[in-house]
């Protein structure tokens, strides 16, 4: 089985997209009878490593790296001529129709991943009509396509919503080899100058608008001294308070790694998650995560692992992040771990992947599911 990758999510300063297109890249290589190959922009076309492809296009002034396809067309005709038996795409733009079109030309069956909430961003931004324009597109785009992928129950459910068939909750995951407790490191508390009974709370990830990190700054600057913040992913766009420290947006999972296991605890403002990749990063560095009561948070979050907040209310989330630490934090994060391994352990998503694939591959049309809405086993190796 031959499964190609296609996505513009793919940038220097990129975030759970590209990890998982390098957890899934780095999985299947090591899997006898399947081939994978990653087709994304790059400053030139090229190679860069085994099976990945670089595509050389315009790149977007200060957008962290990321590139715009001018000559889709050529898009088109590189992925086809890998000849793959599954083409996923990860993003709905542009090239996704190029993927479409390259299907038809090789005779793929197609799968789209729904990493994002398009109509619910654009609907934020742009109004509401815009965001019945978003999702009028999607109906459109995603109808075309053989499967579709949603990384969580509720980013299912509003494709569903939206009129959209053939689609299946595919959960992202982590290397729980990687973000693992045994990274902790006592001394990066005497690298940032802080006391040894200060709470220490980390998040990492892109500084954008639906992280909400005014949010997470103006609940520390509330909860004073006692707290300190650690922010990992960028360029610093709010005034910090004294009880916060921002950090360069880190590329090594096992750097980032090493900044999370040796936090207390991850804080996650954003109301907006499709999934929550960072969250699950956390847990399996053992560290209890608060959240907020909104996006697919809710999902990965209960009492047992941490704790969740009011959306957009500093004080509720304030009250969270001093319930996690009034509590027993290192049970919390024991059962954060456990969690992880039992659901979120990459072989484990990628496996029950590979079974949608194959069987998407052996009828070629919609798998049949059973009552828990997961697949019954097949073998990924097999010829379709």
């Amino acid at each position: 089985m031959h499964i190609a990758d296609i996505s513009l999510f793919f940038a220097p300063h990129s975030g759970g997209v590209k990890r998982y297109l390098l957890a899934k890249h780095a999985h299947l290589a090591a899997r006898t009878g399947v081939r994978h190959s990653l087709l994304v922009p790059g400053a030139t076309s090229a190679e860069i490593e085994p099976g990945i492809f670089t595509r050389g296009d315009w790149n977007i002034p200060c957008a962290g790296g990321y590139r715009v396809p001018l000559r889709p067309a050529r898009w088109r005709r590189a992925l086809a001529g890998l000849r793959p038996d599954v083409i996923e795409v990860g993003d709905p733009y542009h090239l996704a129709w190029a993927a479409l079109a390259a299907a038809r030309d090789c005779g793929a069956m197609t799968v789209a991943f729904a990493h994002s909430d398009l109509p619910r961003m654009i609907a934020s931004r742009f109004g509401r009509l815009a965001g019945r324009a978003a999702d009028a597109y999607l109906r459109r785009l995603y109808s075309r396509f053989d499967l579709v992928q949603a990384p969580s129950r509720l980013i299912a459910q509003r494709l569903r919503d939206s009129g959209i068939a053939r689609i299946v909750v595919q959960p992202l995951g982590v290397d729980a080899e990687v973000f693992h407790p045994a990274r902790r490191d006592a001394g990066l508390r005497e690298q940032l100058g802080l006391d040894g009974d200060v709470r220490l709370s980390i998040f990492a990830g892109r500084m954008a608008r639906e992280k909400d990190v005014p949010l997470l700054l103006r609940t520390f600057a509330r909860l004073g001294p006692r707290h300190h913040l650690i922010l990992v992913g960028g360029e610093r766009r709010e005034a910090l308070s004294s009880n916060a420290t921002l950090l360069p947006y880190e590329q090594d999972p096992a750097r980032l790694a090493r900044l999370l296991a040796s936090a207390d605890a991850l804080v996650h403002a954003g109301a907006q998650e499709t999934f929550g990749l960072i969250a699950v990063e956390a847990m399996a560095c053992g560290l209890p995560v608060i959240g907020v009561r909104a996006g697919a948070l809710p999902e990965l979050i209960d009492d047992s692992v941490g704790a969740l907040a009011a959306a957009g209310d500093a004080a509720s989330l304030g009250a969270a992040i001093e319930k996690v630490h009034e509590g027993d934090v290192a049970a919390l994060g024991r059962r954060a771990r456990a969690r992880v391994e039992r659901r979120y352990a990459w072989a484990s998503v990628f496996d029950l992947q590979l079974d949608r694939y194959a069987r998407l591959l052996r009828t070629r049309e919609f798998p049949a599911f059973d009552d828990d809405g997961t697949l019954e086993p097949v073998d990924a190796t097999s010829p379709p």
